[in-house]
């Protein structure tokens, strides 16, 4: 299957915003969400997505992934039908030879920053910067869509 999605995340204890490259603000939020699969509706910079995403395998790295661009009018109008839409800034933070997505959460997970790193293979070595916190990839309170009904 080639639509794979290969992704750590970890909670974040140190300053990174002089470090980012790129900004974006993101809204976002679900039409369906269970541990089998959810359904993501995203607003950002300018554009509309839908995301399908399958189960995390055992070790919560991997999963299917399908996103497509879809009208930004259709977009804002599904995120009307979700129950809660979650708001963030994500910065784009590059280290090694890795760029971190690191999401800055406001409204109800006003205070949580998570850093996220897409891989090519769940063993590909990973360069921590100071300012990475623990891993929390797998762990169920900091999916989005666990933070989006939470």
């Amino acid at each position: 299957m080639n639509n794979i999605e290969i992704e750590r995340k970890f909670s974040v204890i140190g300053e990174f915003f002089h470090l980012a490259t790129k900004k974006i603000s993101i809204r976002q939020g679900y039409l369906s969400s269970s541990p089998d699969k959810t359904v993501r509706i995203r607003v950002s910079d300018g554009k509309g997505f839908i995301t399908i995403k399958g189960p995390s395998d055992i070790n919560g790295f991997s999963r299917a992934e399908y996103e497509y661009v879809i009208p930004l009018k259709d977009a804002e109008e599904m995120l009307g039908l979700c129950s809660t839409v979650i708001s963030k800034e994500r910065y784009y933070v590059p280290h090694g030879r890795h760029e971190f997505q690191v999401d800055v959460f406001h409204g109800r997970n006003e205070g949580l920053v998570i850093a996220e790193l897409e891989l090519q293979s769940e063993d590909e070595p990973v360069e921590r910067p100071d300012w990475l916190g623990e891993e929390v990839t797998g762990i169920k309170k900091y999916y989005n869509s666990w933070l989006a009904s939470h």
